[in-house]
């Protein structure tokens, strides 16, 4: 009899202490599968492609998980952003740029809210941009491309890569700050703008100065100036656009990381360490200084202040400008 009191006893304190176990159990880690990583750009075709690819590599390693890029191009990033924007799995990512900004005011109808649907995740770098011309037109500097463009109004064309993106945004900034006209050429993608631009079939383009600089410094391509306020450490060569007459012109590409505003906590937190450790590897930082891509990083909150400050940015220079998708 006591021998059966005492299994009695010891079965029912095991029970008590695997229900108070499973009550104080930690909640499951995160990632629990492979990680989707969206950019709205060709796959190839932009730095921002390029950034998210490398840092995607060895973030899959630390998580213990792939991160899988996934190409979404399209109406100026909208249909990618949109992709990730209804994601519900707790695994995807989006890549943004300066575009993800602009669109809150340029594009009608859009299918998210900005800031409303999307958590921001981490600022990872920037780059300045360059304005190049084909050489054949025989300007040599900013000035000259402005009084030709205000002799030949309309003559000049200027491509981008789609409606939106940084190209477009300071395309339109030069012809009001300028008080000149262009006409705006956009492509889907750099690559093929930047192929028409070496080809002489458009007369200008402004581009993220890593991609540029290769054609620059062979002759194809011509720079009029960059867009920092301070020369960019890629080619302090090149003057600034700010030094050259147009005190407040400045642009640069920024790339950061969003997600679904559902997504767990524990899931942008772990995504943002994993992403600043990699900033951090001395081959990554060696690899994006080489390409003239300047590291930020920080916190969900630092990069959700910026996204506010963009969007309250452009929407003031886009109506100043009358910008318009074309």
């Amino acid at each position: 009899m006591k021998n059966k009191f005492l299994v009695t006893a010891c079965s029912l304190l095991a029970m008590t202490s695997g229900m108070v176990h499973a009550q104080t159990a930690p909640a499951k880690a995160w990632p629990t599968q492979p990680i989707r990583m969206i950019v709205p750009f060709p796959g190839g075709a932009s730095t921002l492609d390029a950034v998210v690819r490398l840092l995607s590599v060895e973030v899959g390693r630390d998580l213990a998980n792939p991160v899988i890029v996934e190409n979404k191009p399209g109406a100026g990033t909208v249909i990618g952003v949109d992709a990730v924007a209804k994601a519900t799995d707790q695994h995807t990512f989006g890549g943004v740029a300066n575009s993800f900004t602009v669109n809150q005011t340029l594009v009608k109808a859009l299918p998210y809210k900005t800031v409303d649907d999307l958590a921001p995740v981490i600022l990872l770098a920037k780059t300045a941009n360059v304005l190049a011309i084909k050489p054949s037109l025989g300007i040599n500097t900013l000035q000259e491309l402005i009084a030709y463009a205000k002799k030949n109004p309309g003559k000049l064309s200027y491509g981008s890569f789609g409606n939106g993106t940084t190209p477009h945004f300071a395309g339109e900034m030069l012809k009001t700050m300028a008080g000149i006209d262009m006409v705006h050429v956009p492509y889907k993608a750099q690559g093929p703008a930047l192929t028409d631009l070496l080809a002489g079939n458009i007369d200008l383009m402004f581009g993220n100065l890593p991609d540029f600089i290769a054609h620059i410094r062979s002759g194809k391509l011509k720079a009029l100036g960059t867009t920092y306020l301070t020369r960019a450490p890629l080619a302090p060569e090149i003057p600034t656009i700010a030094e050259q007459g147009l005190p407040k012109f400045e642009t640069d590409s920024w790339y950061g990381i969003i997600a679904p505003v559902a997504t767990s906590p524990l899931a942008i937190s772990t995504m943002n360490a994993a992403l600043n450790k990699v900033l951090q590897d001395p081959a990554i930082k060696k690899n994006l200084a080489e390409r003239g891509i300047e590291i930020i990083g920080g916190t969900p909150a630092a990069f959700g202040e910026h996204i506010r400050a963009e969007v309250a940015k452009y929407a003031q220079i886009v109506k100043s400008s009358n910008m318009k998708i074309d």
